[in-house]
């Protein structure tokens, strides 16, 4: 009986012995590298996703971060050169990608618009032109004519307008011609991550990567930033007239939008239609169909729907990034543009070329006739300081001193060559 125990001891410890040994073993290959774990899905389990590893998903707030981060050092170290569409055989500089709309007589309007842009930016911007093809050749030679060290800081493309062949006729006719080609840039644009969507209408009054920066802010869900349409509900279009769903109290307005368009791409939308998420691509057309009888802002009411549904993926951003004269026609209702200054200029309803708004006309002409290389203090600010001191009897001109306030510290630090500080406010 002792020799029985004894052996059964001897077995145990070798048993033991054996079990330690494999533990072992199993652990040095794994840090090693030798061995490698495998992924199995179980049953009724998809795909593996790859999300984790990307950082433009959702998702990945923090690897996100980085990625803009990354993006933004190399923007600032970016250089210029290059024309249209960059020097042949070399990969475009990182940068600020901006696209805008235009059509009909929305040219000249649209080159106010970049030059605005330009004037101001210090790192290099990448810009997206939609036009009709009768205009290309008038952008061309306008935006070549500049000098070329206001040419080396961005680089420019030429797109046709271009919808779903079979419904494009009904997307251009949609609100104002060409204004919903917007809707479609994350299908069309395929190899751009990011960009700002401006309306033509626009002039910047501090330097675009400003609002650029506000893609740091994203949480892991958001993919779009825009101004609402309204801060006074008592006067809001949308909570008193609207005939569909729209976001947040008072709806948002499209004329500037910051998009990623990777999350855009890779999102799934909820919608009233449909009790299953829907891709962009196949969400816009369905929604049209159902809502067109009860739209009037066109493709903004689009986005109003998508997002009044969908408000996860929304950040809103101050009304002084998209400042319009609902802002002050019946007294000042911007407080962040009162605080720190209009950031965004927004002509919208034609205010930019009659006299409804002399004090948005005076803005947009001082950058429309100035020259690059010319100072920029004598030649922009002063006139433009002048012009608006005869729009005071008007409640916008009273409250000129937020349309120069930013544009004079952009300027100013211009001149200084002040590093760009990409702070958001």
């Amino acid at each position: 009986m002792p020799k029985v125990r004894r052996y059964v001891r001897a077995l145990a410890l070798c048993a033991a012995f054996a079990v330690f040994s494999g533990w072992f073993l199993h652990g040095k290959l794994f840090r090693t590298g030798t061995g490698r774990r495998t992924w199995v899905p179980g049953p009724g389990a998809g795909p593996r996703s790859s999300e984790n590893d990307d950082e433009t998903a959702p998702g990945n707030a923090r690897r996100y971060h980085r990625y803009i981060m990354r993006q933004r050092g190399q923007m600032e170290a970016g250089g210029g050169g290059g024309g249209a569409d960059g020097p042949p055989g070399r990969p475009e500089a990182p940068g600020v990608h901006l696209a805008v709309v235009a059509c009909g007589d929305r040219m000249e309007e649209t080159v106010t618009m970049v030059k605005s842009a330009v004037l101001l930016s210090t790192g290099r911007l990448r810009l997206h032109v939609f036009a009709e093809e009768q205009l290309h050749s008038g952008f061309r030679d306008t935006l070549d004519s500049w000098p070329g060290s206001v040419r080396s800081r961005f680089s420019y493309k030429l797109y046709p307008i271009s919808f779903p062949s079979d419904h494009a006729a009904e997307w251009k006719k949609l609100f104002k011609p060409c204004a919903s080609q917007r809707l479609f840039l994350p299908l069309i644009l395929k190899e751009v991550d990011s960009l700002v969507y401006v309306d033509s209408d626009i002039v910047f009054l501090r330097p675009l990567e400003h609002l650029w920066a506000f893609l740091s802010r994203f949480n892991a869900t958001q993919l779009a930033a825009v101004a609402p349409e309204h801060e006074e509900p008592r006067i809001a279009w949308y909570n008193r007239f609207a005939r569909h769903p729209f976001y947040g109290a008072t709806g948002i307005n499209s004329g500037v939008m910051l998009m990623n368009m990777t999350r855009i791409r890779s999102a799934y939308f909820k919608n009233d239609m449909t009790s299953v998420g829907l891709r962009w691509e196949e969400l816009l057309m369905p929604l049209l169909q159902k809502y067109k009888l009860n739209i009037t802002w066109g493709d903004q009411d689009l986005l109003n729907i998508i997002f009044h549904h969908n408000p996860e993926y929304l950040l809103v951003f101050p009304c002084q990034w998209n400042y319009r004269p609902d802002h002050c026609i019946y007294g000042s209702n911007c407080a962040s543009a009162e605080q720190d200054g209009v950031h965004i200029l927004h002509g919208n309803r034609g205010v930019f070329h009659n006299l409804k708004q002399p004090a948005f006309k005076a803005v947009y002409d001082a950058i429309r006739q100035y020259s690059f290389g010319a100072d920029p203090n004598s030649a922009l600010l002063e006139p433009l300081e002048e012009a608006l001191l005869e729009t005071t009897h008007t409640y916008c001109g009273k409250s000129h001193a937020l349309l120069t306030k930013t544009l004079a510290q952009s300027l100013d630090n211009i001149n200084k060559n002040v590093p760009l500080l990409l702070s958001v406010t």
